[in-house]
């Protein structure tokens, strides 16, 4: 089954042509070794983070402020922490309660982007009076790379590890970590039979389906009824990442924040195509073929998977809500007016991209909040309205 691949993309230059020549040829080359068919979790995990090819791992520019900016014409996507400084500094507010409750001073993220959520929090933190040291794991060289030139001036307050710790007392910050782990592709047949789809190779990359194992089949039917013509993710990888951190959090909380929804709306009916969704050059499309290795392939996070595998871990589940209501709770608004409204253009420039962190049209719903942890004495700020976790 050919995928549709989408018009009106952005053409790539010979350079960015070349390299994704290199990653279609190293993902043939695991196709054949996989007997002509590859789960698409392994061949997303080759694309995305294949040493030196994929495109987390490669040197391809991925992040931009906003795309409007003539100032910041590269990239392929934005974040938040890109878009101002206020949203690491309310983040860093609820880092603060955290700390300050569980007497700990360490603050662990996962994928920094550029640096600018590590920045912000500790910016705020000084400020805040509450001290912190901060450590990252960047799977990314390139990024790794733009993180230490930006966070020099901070010297060996800022480290860097290449694993997850053994043993951790803090807080940990995961700002659209989870939607970039490799997702397994699931459907059903028109009799409601599960089946697994995967990639094969006919002159190009095509889908190609085939019975679910019986592991995937008995996790499904625990999850959504058989829909027919029905194709969504499932993603195994993340749940085992929130799990195993039960292992390694000894105590403190973990704030996990990504686009995604409680299971009753991820697996909708009306979703019948699932969220998989690529950006290249800040255009978004759902054809994850289109230049393996320059463009992002992401899915969306099923967020009660996610509170689950918590539990399983051992973890406590702290609250859960939509971005917009956690960031007023955590004071954004109060960051906010702390600005000057005579100086126009400079509140302006603030402002707009507040709206698109608060709006229900951009940001504000899309994105949800997950807090996990244990031994947490204090009602986390975060999560003081609106806490949803009776959805998942």
């Amino acid at each position: 089954m050919q995928s549709t691949r989408p018009s009106s993309l952005p053409a790539l230059d010979a350079e960015a042509q070349a390299h994704s020549a290199a990653v279609v040829d190293h993902l043939r080359q695991h196709i054949a070794a996989s007997g002509g068919w590859l789960s698409f979790d392994h061949w997303m995990a080759q694309a995305l983070y294949a040493p030196g090819l994929g495109y987390y791992t490669a040197g391809s520019v991925k992040l931009a402020s906003d795309p409007g900016s003539a100032r910041h014409p590269g990239g392929d996507f934005v974040t938040a922490p890109e878009l101002t400084p206020l949203y690491a500094a309310t983040l860093a507010r609820q880092a603060a309660q955290w700390l300050q409750a569980t007497g700990t001073r360490q603050v662990l993220e996962f994928g920094a982007g550029s640096g600018a959520l590590a920045e912000g929090v500790l910016a705020e933190l000084d400020r805040l009076g509450v001290p912190a040291d901060y450590a990252i794991v960047e799977v990314s060289a390139d990024l790794r790379a733009r993180q230490q030139t930006r966070l020099a001036p901070l010297g060996a307050r800022v480290q860097w590890r290449d694993r997850l710790p053994t043993s951790f007392e803090g807080v940990v910050l995961a700002n659209e970590v989870l939607d970039a782990m490799p997702v397994r592709l699931f459907g059903f047949t028109e009799d409601g039979q599960a089946f697994e789809r995967g990639v094969s190779w006919q002159d190009g990359f095509v889908w190609q389906d085939r019975p679910a194992d019986p592991a995937l089949a008995a996790t499904l039917a625990t999850r959504l009824p058989a829909l027919p013509g029905y194709v969504s993710e499932i993603n195994l990888q993340g749940e085992a990442w929130v799990r195993e951190m039960g292992l390694w959090l000894k105590r403190g909380a973990a704030l996990l924040v990504d686009y995604g929804f409680p299971r009753r709306e991820y697996y909708h009916p009306q979703r019948a195509a699932g969220t998989l969704m690529c950006h290249l050059r800040h255009h978004a499309h759902a054809d994850p073929f289109v230049a393996p290795g320059m463009q992002d392939i992401t899915a969306h996070v099923d967020f009660t998977a996610m509170a689950d595998a918590a539990l399983e871990g051992g973890l406590d589940v702290i609250g859960f809500t939509s971005q917009a209501r956690f960031l007023m709770n955590a004071g954004l608004l109060d960051l906010l007016g702390g600005l000057d409204p005579t100086d126009t253009r400079a509140y302006a420039q603030a402002t707009a991209p507040v709206q698109k962190l608060l709006s229900e049209a951009e940001m504000g719903e899309l994105f949800k909040v997950l807090a996990i942890g244990r031994d947490v004495p204090v009602a986390s700020m975060g999560f003081a309205r609106g806490d949803r976790r009776d959805h998942l």
